[in-house]
């Protein structure tokens, strides 16, 4: 954006601009437009068409439309916006995972939503004056707002994007590197035995049907659920599941987030999710005509539609629309649905041994991520000889 358009003579008396507004001082470029409630705009040139852009409302003060002012002289190179729009085009944030890419972009949207008192979006603000206590109001507003989870991705990219920066020398220091975390509601489901039991028959009854049919579930989903359940997995962990992850003596995990991976023995209910598993991609595969890769990794375990890897966004919509069907069926009620990240703390809560023998199972390195996974009440023996 080119900086705000000069004004060629003199300003008229403007009986509408806000009374606290001394209108002999104000900078050139500024206009106000008394209409609705009134806004603060300025005119810049794009191409060969002139454009307005609202920068404040009226409550703005004077010195609040100076500094507007000489941040618009300074050009768009010194927002957040500009920061933000160029770390989304490095090389760096290409090779994040599809999910990060997303929240990254979402954090992206409430910077743009968020606006200050003077009316202005926090993302165009100036990033050489945002301080650590701006930050942190941010953070604590949009908290008290009763979104602490939007209140911290949005901390977190901001700490991202000025790391980026700095780096690459478009910053000098990090203004959300100490900010306070807000504290989020505690979401620990975990899914009832005979509730998931319900859930992966009515799978496995609707599945038979065509995916197209109304309430028909996809036909790998039962099978999916029993894997992650079995293994202890994540999301993101049996998406990337394929024939390499099978040998002779069980299923090598693929764990992510640090965990270490370990190697779940076979039974004869792992075997068979297993199995289904591959007959319903096999027989997609043979009617879409697609070649099976000779490769083992290359052969995912789970896939969409089209025949390719299954993707989470996918695998999300399918989820959705089980838990939505269940319900309608009344398999379940509204309250008893779960997330699929539910089911590895059902199997870590439901392996069997000490806490020992659960970490081990579940690949975590420290005792404290165990507790959040882990809801089994410890059985002992009482006090006493």
């Amino acid at each position: 954006m080119s900086p705000p358009a000069k004004r060629g003579r003199r300003r008229g008396h403007n009986p509408h601009i806000p009374k606290h507004i001394d209108q002999t001082k104000l900078p050139d470029g500024i206009y106000y437009d008394h209409r609705g409630r009134g806004a603060w705009y300025t005119l810049y040139q794009d191409g060969d068409r002139r454009r307005r852009k609202n920068i404040a409302t009226s409550r703005a003060t004077l010195s609040e439309l100076y500094q507007l002012a000489q941040d618009l002289h300074d050009s768009d190179r010194h927002s957040i916006r500009w920061l933000s729009n160029r770390f989304q085009e490095s090389a760096q944030f290409t090779r994040l995972a599809a999910t990060t890419k997303n929240n990254y972009r979402y954090a992206h949207q409430v910077l743009e939503r968020t606006k200050t008192r003077a009316g202005i979006a926090v993302i165009d603000l100036n990033r050489y004056r945002i301080t650590p206590a701006i930050v942190q109001r941010l953070v604590d507003r949009l908290a008290e707002e009763g979104t602490p989870a939007k209140a911290n991705h949005t901390a977190a990219y901001l700490r991202r994007i000025y790391r980026w920066g700095i780096n690459r020398g478009h910053c000098t220091s990090n203004p959300a590197w100490t900010i306070e975390a807000a504290r989020e509601r505690k979401r620990h489901r975990l899914p009832e035995r005979h509730i998931l039991a319900r859930v992966t028959q009515f799978c496995q009854q609707r599945s038979q049907g065509t995916t197209t049919a109304s309430g028909a579930v996809a036909p790998y989903l039962w099978a999916l659920m029993e894997i992650a359940y079995l293994c202890r997995l994540r999301a993101i962990e049996v998406l990337t599941l394929t024939d390499a992850h099978a040998t002779d003596a069980g299923i090598r995990t693929n764990r992510r987030k640090g965990s270490r991976d370990n190697l779940v023995r076979w039974n004869e209910r792992l075997r068979t999710a297993w199995q289904a598993a591959i007959e319903v991609r096999n027989a997609r595969w043979k009617k879409k005509g697609r070649a099976v890769p000779f490769d083992p990794s290359r052969r995912p375990l789970f896939i969409g539609t089209g025949g390719d890897a299954l993707t989470r966004d996918g695998l999300d919509s399918a989820w959705f629309r089980m838990m939505t069907a269940a319900v309608d069926a009344g398999v379940i009620k509204s309250e008893e649905k779960f997330g699929l990240h539910d089911l590895k703390r059902r199997g870590i809560t439901d392996t069997q041994g000490n806490r020992h023998d659960k970490q081990e199972a579940s690949g975590h390195r420290s005792e404290r991520m165990l507790d959040v996974y882990d809801l089994s009440l410890p059985q002992v023996d009482p006090s006493g000889r």
